[in-house]
């Protein structure tokens, strides 16, 4: 015998058990098996209502919060890459950062519900005393340079790569190197084995990607979350916390691919 109450909801008694069934939008049915218990059953439907609304508006509260961090020359594409990741969006005459900008996004890897700060920071060299203070509390270090620019690719290793290690707080933070631009392959100044073996020799990550073309840019945040979420230093690391606003892992204040490791 189903009694039904206010908002769809109908417990059936089943002896000393009772099922609830609560119909969400017409189409989802969550079932919570509990004792007859008054309070405790008052207790179990506000919690699965709020969770079910939380899952249908996509406002469920993420699990962890992880900062990561674009650097590298400017032009390379950090902005681009940071706008097709947040928004799916792609602005052929895209400006160059000044200072820093950020852009967050909430994923769901590995059955986890992470959000995600990504900072893009100015790459000319004026900005840098500004930028220095936001690589502290970054989970991921994204080193990102153009294909068709050696000088750029040049400069992770002479200088990126060092201002990291100046200025990062996370010893453990995921590093991964990006090749951006890969849709311009006959422009290409750098080869793809020269980068893999580059982004072995400094422990890094290694991602192919085009902007533009929107080739292996969710691959590439994706593997950065992956492999935060399997770093257990991360995980409890200032800001990865579930429900950390901005303040920790935010700051103050959206070709083919082949991956590495060490």
């Amino acid at each position: 015998m189903y009694i039904t109450t206010n908002g769809g909801l109908k417990i059936l008694r089943i002896g000393d058990v009772q099922q609830t069934r609560f119909s969400f939008l017409g189409s989802a049915s969550v079932a919570v098996r509990y004792s007859t218990a008054c309070e405790s059953t008052s207790v179990i439907l506000r919690q699965t209502s709020r969770s079910l609304r939380q899952m249908a508006s996509g406002t469920a509260e993420p699990e962890h919060v992880f900062k990561f961090l674009l650097v590298g020359d400017s032009g390379v594409g950090k902005s681009s890459l940071l706008l097709r990741f947040a928004t799916g969006n792609f602005e052929e005459d895209q400006q160059a950062t000044i200072g820093v900008d950020f852009k967050s996004r909430v994923v769901d890897v590995g059955g986890k519900r992470v959000k995600l700060t990504v900072w893009d920071t100015a790459g000319q060299e004026r900005f840098r005393t500004l930028t220095s203070s936001y690589y502290r509390g970054a989970h991921g270090i994204v080193y990102v340079f153009d294909v068709t620019r050696r000088e750029t690719f040049e400069s992770l290793g002479e200088i990126w790569m060092h201002e990291v290690s100046m200025y990062s707080t996370i010893e453990d933070s995921i590093k991964m190197v990006v090749a951006n631009k890969t849709d311009l392959g006959s422009q290409r100044e750098v080869g793809t084995q020269e980068c893999v073996e580059f982004a072995k020799k400094h422990g890094c990550l290694y991602v192919e990607t085009s902007a533009k073309g929107n080739v292996a840019v969710e691959q590439a945040f994706e593997e950065l979350v992956i492999k935060c979420l399997d770093t257990p230093a991360l995980l409890g690391a200032p800001g990865s916390g579930k429900g950390v606003g901005l303040g920790g892992a935010g700051g103050q204040a959206g070709g083919a691919a082949s991956s590495c490791c060490s």
